[in-house]
């Protein structure tokens, strides 16, 4: 990948992690998760929503375990995934992309680990 490509994928993702916690923090200061009304939780566009959420971070999910070899990080990984959403997906591929350094290899940022397995295979 470029240099180019690599800096906006940084920029995107630390927006998304910026932009996140700002309304979480703004959502958190106007009304505490437990006390949502029983009327939003249950709107059928609430429940769509939520599923589609969550079918998204299961999705992700699976990038972390195609990319990560240990069963420790991908516990982590599908907790955090799951009570953060989008604020620990933007940190993890952060944290990837930043381990990357100079080589920007979309194959290694992919997926991780196996990049270099296959490369000596």
């Amino acid at each position: 990948m470029s240099r180019k490509t690599h800096i906006l994928l940084t920029l995107l993702f630390a927006v998304i992690l910026i932009a996140m916690l700002a309304v979480t923090s703004w959502a958190s200061s106007e009304v505490a998760l437990w006390n949502t009304p029983r009327e939003v939780g249950t709107h059928p566009w609430m429940i769509a929503c939520l599923f589609d959420a969550y079918f998204g971070f299961i999705t992700f999910f699976c990038w972390v375990c195609v990319r990560e070899r240990g069963l420790g990080i991908k516990a982590f990984m599908l907790v955090s995934v799951l009570l953060l959403g989008n604020i620990a997906m933007a940190i993890y591929t952060l944290v990837a992309l930043r381990k990357l350094g100079n080589e920007r290899s979309v194959e290694k940022l992919m997926l991780g680990w196996r990049a270099e397995k296959e490369a000596t295979a």
